[in-house]
């Protein structure tokens, strides 16, 4: 019986009804992770609900059929009371139709979601599943992910904690050795972590991060600088141009033979071609391409597995090679892929670290310990949150221990803990001890320092902890790799008449003032 204006209406008070309770939702302290991630998934519900009001309203107001327009001009015209009557006979023989029939004023719902907002802390309902190993939103549950690691044919045998310690390491894995088994590990890892990221944080849009991670992907693949994927272009022409011949310089497969196997073999490998076979049916099969382009030589002469010689394809003219490009799309999917794993690890490394220290602490215990801590964590999940009795006394600001209580203060002086390290890299971050101080160059919050400043984390760059201190160290080991790097004015030699040995300049100098 709602009429499109009273709709209107509705929406708006819905729209305003919302925006109060998310409002009071983030206003709501959430002293523990679980409550926080409830309160993010009911944030998450409103915001939806707003979206569908916001959605309802935009199509009233577009007015695509003109009723709305047809009902204000009805309820404005010059029969405004006749309109009026007719509504309300419509609104008694409705009435009369369905007697029982009870209404509860919108203000009725949100003060129900009020009071559970409230009393939240005593709801046992959960609005996401988390599994036992995760600890509600606490911790990692990648054992699945590491049996397929282990899995794979190329990986060392390690155990979950290193597992767990190199996961986001995909750059140190060769990219020869990532095939579509590999694919299917990665395929598996991101969809876990995204729907662990849906679960522990509802309100990230990842459609939006992922499309922001794919352009940077891009910007970095094309210049070929992305980490794993680093495209070495100078050492594949060098090799491309001593492999190939130039088949002008030859007449006959009689003069290719006097090259020798190893020569026509490295030739043939370059086009792709068979390159077995005896000397005088290598020269012919390579001269028999003298030319031609590729695509026009027989089948029968190409290997099982053609190999792509970086774009050049003929003896004399030059086509890009088949297959070439199909199989530089998959690397680039297999790269746009690690990117967005990149990113959740970004996303997830405080609950990666958390992970690991738990899955140690666990390691470390008798299964007595564990049934106790496990009946430990039924009570304190009993308990109220709220309660002041449950606070550890601690003036000292000790950390605590595995059983939530104060270390002992010698303990706490033995390990260095009353120490404090701080890493400018690290965004000004403060290490307790010198063990998580040195322990920190080779986790997540480091190495993401030294990403943005375009340095790598290697080990040359240990214990540095200021960015001007990265930044001198960095260019005195660019300006060492210049230097030792060949050049040919200085170090390409030639030989005179007599038997003197200069270097290429000293030669051309020689040469051009008649001295030779």
């Amino acid at each position: 019986m709602e009429t499109l204006l009273e709709q209107q209406r509705r929406y708006h008070e819905e729209r305003e009804r919302l925006e109060e309770a998310m409002m009071q939702e983030k206003l709501l302290k959430k002293p523990t992770v679980k409550e926080r991630i409830n309160s993010d998934h009911r944030v998450d519900q409103f915001l939806r609900r707003y979206q569908h009001c916001t959605d309802a309203l935009q199509d009233l107001y577009d007015d695509k059929d003109g009723l709305r327009e047809k009902e204000k001009t009805a309820i404005s015209g010059p029969n405004e009371l006749g309109e009026f009557y007719t509504r309300l006979r419509h609104i008694r023989e409705w009435h009369r139709k369905f007697p029982n029939e009870v209404q509860e004023p919108m203000q009725y719902e949100f003060l129900k979601l009020q009071q559970a907002r409230e009393n939240s802390a005593d709801d046992d309902t959960a609005p996401v599943f988390f599994t036992d190993e995760e600890g509600y939103g606490k911790y990692l549950d990648l054992h699945e992910c590491f049996q397929k690691f282990i899995n794979l044919k190329f990986t060392e045998k390690v155990d979950y904690v290193t597992y767990l310690k190199n996961v986001d390491r995909l750059f140190d894995i060769p990219k020869e050795k990532k095939n579509a088994e590999y694919r299917r590990y990665l395929e598996a890892l991101m969809e876990y972590l995204i729907d662990y990221c849906q679960r522990v944080f509802p309100l990230t849009d990842l459609a939006v991060e992922f499309d922001r991670v794919q352009q940077e992907f891009e910007e970095k693949w094309d210049s070929g600088m992305f980490q794993g994927w680093k495209k070495d272009t100078e050492s594949a022409m060098v090799k491309q141009s001593n492999a190939q011949l130039d088949l002008s310089d030859f007449s006959s497969p009689e003069e290719l033979a006097s090259l020798g196997l190893d020569r026509l073999k490295s030739a043939l490998q370059a086009l792709g071609l068979k390159c077995g076979g005896t000397l005088e049916q290598r020269a012919q099969r390579l001269f028999a391409t003298k030319g031609k382009l590729l695509e026009d030589l027989e089948q029968s002469m190409f290997a099982s597995k053609p190999r792509s010689a970086g774009g050049a394809v003929a003896a004399v003219a030059g086509a890009p090679a088949k297959g070439g490009r199909s199989a530089a799309q998959k690397q680039k999917d297999l790269g746009a892929l690690e990117a967005r794993i990149y990113y959740l690890f970004e996303v997830l490394g405080e609950q990666r670290l958390d992970t690991r220290e738990n899955v140690e602490r666990r390691q470390a215990r008798t299964a007595d310990e564990l049934e106790e801590d496990a009946q430990a964590a039924d009570a304190m999940d009993s308990d109220d949150s709220d309660d002041d009795d449950s606070t550890p006394y601690n003036p000292k600001n000790l950390p605590l221990g595995w059983d939530g209580k104060p270390i002992p203060y010698w303990l706490y002086k033995l390990h260095g803990l009353n120490i404090s390290y701080e890493c400018e890299i690290c965004g000004n971050f403060k290490y307790r001890g010198p063990k998580a101080f040195q322990r920190h160059f080779s986790e997540w919050r480091h190495a993401h320092g030294m990403r943005c400043l375009s340095i790598p984390n290697t080990a040359h760059f240990a214990n540095v902890t200021t960015i001007e201190d990265a930044k001198k160290l960095w260019d005195r080991l660019r300006e060492n790799k210049e230097s030792k790097r060949w050049q040919a004015d200085a170090d390409e030699e030639f030989e005179d008449s007599i038997g003197n040995v200069v270097n290429k300049k000293t030669f051309e100098d020689l040469q051009r003032q008649g001295l030779l």
